[in-house]
């Protein structure tokens, strides 16, 4: 079997070793295609390998490049995101493409939470103030008369999460450990594991209308792009803080300019953008109520230690006649079997 790792993250992670030491027999080549690079490019780094290490956030597998990939049996995803890989075309070709699903979920659930937080007692703004001399000993007016009356109590209030997978999982007990009531919406997701985290399922519009603070935890799918656009934001809360830490086109960044440079919401906390990196002269880089962290949510040296590893560890599975656990689609297993025979 042949391995191409087309990002380099062998450089980081012996691969060749672990494979060494879980006795599979894999020829390991390191042929690392650019970042955002060609059909042709891609094509040309996986050459005859039978599996693939990639990023499919950064690297794109469109139906027309997989259609040409005539060896390749496994695509091994570093990372969530697989926004850029046309799932239902692996699926169509017999391809199994797997990423990872779990990575990060604590870190990512614990920047919400940041977020949350510094949005609704203005950490951010406090600092500013204070950073340019604010705080006098009689106490700063712009703080005291602009900044204190927008500072709430999270107990009491309503969280409602857009979208319900682990992520969004992982937030509902740190969330209801401040006290906050959790609502959400996912069409996709099981009203028993709604009742299994005991949070009530809504529609988009009454979570809209009924938070205080709105998390985003969707993936980006055609079904969720602009899933937030100025009509939607128009129905929140005139004082409600909107965090996202799903993917950035599920809102769309021009209503959001609206919607917090018109008082439509009243701050937005973001970790991710449309597109990335947000544009130096983005409008919302002129707002005070916007702040943004440079998709960093799931950023941890355990995490990356543990992205790295994971795609050797599904090709090891692979090699061994083994399902891998980060599957993006369970029908490629029948499609696989019906090209290549069993894994």
């Amino acid at each position: 079997m042949k391995v191409v790792d087309i990002v380099g993250i062998s450089a980081l992670v012996d691969y060749a070793e672990m494979f060494r030491q879980a006795g599979v027999d894999i020829d390991l080549v390191v042929n690392p295609a650019p970042l955002g690079a060609t059909e042709d490019e891609i094509i040309a780094a996986i050459g005859d390998a039978d599996a693939v290490v990639t990023q499919t956030t950064f690297q794109a597998f469109p139906r027309s490049l997989l259609a040409r990939l005539s060896n390749v049996k496994l695509i091994a995803s570093i990372g969530v995101g697989y926004d850029n890989l046309d799932v239902d075309a692996a699926t169509e070709f017999g391809i199994l493409a797997a990423n990872v699903p779990d990575a990060s979920i604590r870190e990512v659930s614990d920047h919400t939470m940041a977020l949350i937080l510094t949005c609704t007692r203005r950490i951010v703004r406090l600092n500013e103030v204070v950073k340019k001399g604010g705080w006098t000993a009689v106490g700063d007016p712009y703080i005291t008369g602009e900044i204190w009356p927008r500072l709430s109590r999270l107990e009491g209030q309503t969280l409602g999460l857009i979208a319900f997978g682990r992520i969004a999982q992982a937030v509902v007990p740190k969330a209801r450990s401040f006290g906050l009531r959790i609502i959400a919406y996912d069409p996709h997701v099981s009203a028993d594991v709604f009742r299994k985290f005991d949070v009530e399922q809504v529609t988009l519009d009454r979570l809209l209308t009924e938070s205080d603070i709105v998390s985003v935890h969707a993936p980006l799918t055609p079904e969720t792009d602009h899933l937030l656009g100025l009509e939607q934001l128009k129905k929140m809360k005139p004082a409600a803080c909107l965090i996202n830490t799903g993917r950035g086109a599920v809102v769309d960044h021009e209503a959001l300019y609206i919607a917090l440079s018109e008082g439509y919401i009243s701050m937005a906390a973001v970790d991710v953008t449309e597109p990335e990196p947000v544009p130096a002269d983005s409008p919302l880089l002129t707002l005070d109520n916007f702040i943004c962290t440079a998709h960093s949510a799931g950023i941890s040296p355990q995490s990356f230690a543990e992205l790295q590893r994971r795609p050797g560890e599904e090709i090891i599975r692979w090699a061994k006649g083994e399902w891998p656990v980060g599957l993006l689609d369970p029908r490629m297993k029948e499609t696989y079997r019906q090209r290549w025979g069993q894994a």
